[in-house]
């Protein structure tokens, strides 16, 4: 089970998320968040940490010369896109991206996946009106889409003490939390998070896996 821990905002923070064995770290640029950084602090962040530690940063309906200054500021290797982003926007800064859908009670997860084909993954994530993300919300694991060879990726409301059971569920292939394993917000908490990532870790999945794993990879 891949793990990504969002919301980093110290070198402390990226490197205890590190050293606990998380696969990926988030970098939000969305200045309305507590847990938002500069490109300043998103450098520093990224001199700091293992360069095996795939650095995947947060967009939320930004303007592309926006997301141009910082790519040439942040060595990203990953792009998350959280607001209303097409495919031809996701596509055009010529990095692996991720597309984040809010899971309104009348979306079609299967519709709305088939709109981002080259998509190398798709983060599944709780709705709540006006809030992009990082509300602390769940939602109903059962919607997560199975049989699909799209590399999904289960967000919203994950805590050390309910991830295992949102995983018996949904059947992802990653897991990505913030608030679940914070002190405060933009801070993380170390036993909270080493909780987090051995109680995914420990699960085996009990349906058959998608084929392929969802690959955090390194951008070019």
């Amino acid at each position: 089970m891949r793990v990504k821990i969002c919301g980093i905002t110290s070198v402390e923070d990226a490197e205890l998320a590190v050293d606990a064995g998380a696969d990926a770290l988030g970098l939000v640029f969305y200045p309305p968040s507590p847990r938002s950084v500069t490109p300043q602090q998103a450098a520093e962040i990224a001199r700091a940490v293992s360069p095996f530690a795939v650095l995947t940063g947060l967009f939320v309906d930004a303007h592309p010369q926006e997301v141009e200054a910082i790519l040439d500021q942040v060595p990203l290797n990953l792009l998350q896109f959280h607001g209303s982003e097409n495919a031809p926007y996701c596509r055009q800064f010529r990095r692996p991206y991720i597309k984040a859908l809010r899971m309104k009670p009348e979306l079609d997860p299967l519709e709305a996946m088939a709109a981002y084909p080259d998509a190398r993954g798709i983060l599944l994530d709780a709705y709540r009106k006006g809030v992009p993300g990082g509300t602390g919300d769940t939602f109903d694991w059962q919607r997560v889409p199975q049989n699909t060879n799209r590399h999904i990726i289960l967000a919203g409301g994950l805590t050390p003490d309910n991830v295992a059971e949102a995983i018996a569920v949904a059947q992802p292939q990653a897991v990505d939390v913030s608030g679940g394993v914070e002190a405060a917000p933009g801070r993380k908490d170390a036993g909270r998070v080493q909780a987090f990532i051995r109680a995914a870790r420990a699960c085996a999945p009990s349906a058959p896996a998608r084929a392929g794993k969802v690959e955090f990879t390194q951008g070019v």
